[in-house]
C-alpha cells in the first residue's frame, strides 16, 4: 500500500491547530517547519475553529445585546444598512457624548446616538458606556469590550474583519482621540466629532483613515484650536511619510459644539477605507491602556511601559527596526508579508543583524490564533529580538 506521505503530514499539522484550544497537545507537530500551502491551510482551518468558539462564548451576550467583561457591561442598539457585500458587511461603531453627568441623560444620549447617523451600507452600533465617568469611553475596560463586540459582529453578521470603524461624538469624540491608535490594527478608519484628545498623540494613527470634524466656534476646553493643532500634526506626519497618516480635518464654519449633522460627511470617507492588517510600516505608541501586540510586532507583558515607541517597517524580506524604546520585540511573519522560502534580513538601529531561513511553524499559528483571534492577524513565524540580538525559534 502507498502511503501519501504530504498528506498524513498535513493532517498531522492540521490536528495541532487545536492545541490552541486546549483541547490536546502534540509537541512533535508544533515543532515541526510547514511549508507555504500547510501553513496557509492551517491557517485558514484555525480561524474557522476559533470562529466557532468566539460562537459559543459570545452568543448568549449578542442575543441579549450586551456584551461583557470582568463586571462591567456594554449594552448596544443597532441597525443593518444596506444589502450585505460578498465579503461581508461593513461595522459602524458610534460612542456617544455625555460623560460625567447623571444616568439619565448618559441613557439620553445613547438614544440620540443610534439616529445620528445612517451609513449606506453595513451594521451601526451605537454601546451605551459601561460608567457614568468623565473618560467613560476610553477607561482601561473599553478596549476589551470593543474587541468582544467586533468579534461577536464578525461571527453573528458576518461583518469583514478589515471593514471596521469607530466614531463618537463630544465625549465619544474623546474616546475616539484615545481609541483610535491604539485599537488602530482592527480598524480601516476612525472620525472624530467634537471631542477633546487629553494626553495622546496622533503617531499611532499611521495605517488608517482619521477625519476630526470640529464646529468652527467649539471653543470649551479648546477643542476648536487642538482640532486645527492636530490638522497640522497630522500634516507634518503626512508630509514625511506620504504613504501614512490619510487624513481630513475640517472645522465647520459658524457651528458651536452641535454641527448640524454637517459632520455626517465623516460615514462616506470612512467607508473608503479597508484595514491594512499588514503595513509595510508601524509606529506602536503604548498608551495609558497596555497593549501587547500590534499588527506584526509584539512585547512581553514586562516591556509594556506608557509613552515607550516602536517603529518598524519591511521591504521585501527586509525588516527594519528604526526604534525600539522596549529591550525585547517579537518580530511576527507570514508568506502574505514576504517570500518566507527565501532568507530574512533584519536591520536594528541600522545594523545589520540577522540574516537566515525563518521556519513556519504550528506553534505560532495557534499562539497568533489564540491571542488576537483574529483572521489578518495570524502568523506562522517569529523572531525574537532581545537588545538588538535575534533569536530564532529552532
Amino acid at each position: 500500500m502507498k502511503i501519501n506521505v504530504e498528506g498524513l503530514r498535513c493532517l498531522r499539522l492540521y490536528l495541532s491547530i487545536f492545541i490552541w484550544a486546549g483541547l490536546f497537545a502534540h509537541q512533535d507537530a508544533m515543532a515541526q517547519s510547514l511549508s507555504k500551502n500547510i501553513a496557509a491551510q492551517m491557517m485558514q482551518k484555525g480561524w474557522r475553529t476559533c470562529k466557532a468558539q468566539l460562537a459559543n462564548e459570545l452568543r448568549d451576550e449578542w442575543n441579549q445585546k450586551e456584551i461583557r467583561y470582568k463586571g462591567y457591561s456594554l449594552k448596544i442598539k443597532y441597525k443593518l444598512n444596506g444589502v450585505k457585500p460578498t465579503a461581508g458587511r461593513s461595522l459602524y461603531i458610534s460612542m456617544h457624548g455625555g460623560g460625567n453627568q447623571a444616568v439619565a441623560f448618559n441613557d439620553q444620549q445613547w438614544e440620540n446616538q443610534i439616529k445620528l447617523y445612517s451609513p449606506a451600507e453595513g451594521l451601526y452600533i451605537a454601546p451605551r458606556a459601561p460608567t457614568n465617568t468623565w473618560n467613560l469611553w476610553h477607561e482601561s475596560h473599553i478596549d476589551t469590550l470593543f474587541d468582544r463586540l467586533i468579534k461577536a459582529a464578525i461571527v453573528f453578521e458576518d461583518v469583514d474583519p478589515d471593514k471596521v470603524y469607530l466614531m463618537g461624538y463630544s465625549a465619544g469624540g474623546d474616546g475616539v482621540y484615545q481609541l483610535a491608535p491604539r485599537m488602530a490594527d482592527q480598524l480601516a478608519a476612525a472620525s472624530m466629532m467634537a471631542g477633546h484628545p487629553n494626553e495622546t498623540v496622533p503617531l499611532g494613527l499611521r495605517n488608517i483613515g482619521f477625519a476630526i470634524h470640529m464646529g468652527a466656534l467649539d471653543s470649551a476646553y479648546d477643542r476648536n484650536t487642538i482640532a486645527r493643532h492636530w490638522g497640522v500634526m497630522l500634516d507634518s506626519l503626512q508630509a514625511r511619510d506620504l504613504e501614512g497618516y490619510k487624513h481630513v480635518v475640517s472645522l465647520h464654519e459658524g457651528m458651536g459644539h452641535w454641527m448640524k449633522r454637517q459632520d455626517s460627511v465623516a460615514v462616506p470617507w470612512m467607508a473608503k477605507f479597508r484595514r491594512n492588517s499588514l503595513p509595510d510600516r508601524v509606529v506602536w505608541v503604548q498608551d495609558d491602556v497596555h497593549h501587547l501586540s500590534y499588527y506584526w510586532l509584539a512585547i512581553d507583558r514586562a516591556q509594556a511601559v506608557s509613552g515607550a515607541q516602536v517603529v518598524a517597517s519591511y521591504s521585501g524580506n527586509h525588516v527594519f527596526i528604526e526604534r525600539s524604546d522596549v529591550s525585547k520585540l517579537y518580530i511576527r511573519l507570514n508568506d502574505r508579508m514576504m517570500d518566507l522560502n527565501k532568507p530574512v534580513v533584519v536591520t536594528y538601529l541600522g545594523n545589520e543583524v540577522f540574516r537566515g531561513m525563518v521556519k513556519r511553524r504550528a506553534s505560532v499559528i495557534t499562539k497568533t490564533l489564540k491571542e488576537r483571534r483574529d483572521p489578518g492577524l495570524v502568523f506562522c513565524a517569529e523572531l525574537e529580538l532581545d537588545r538588538g540580538i535575534v533569536r530564532k525559534l529552532d
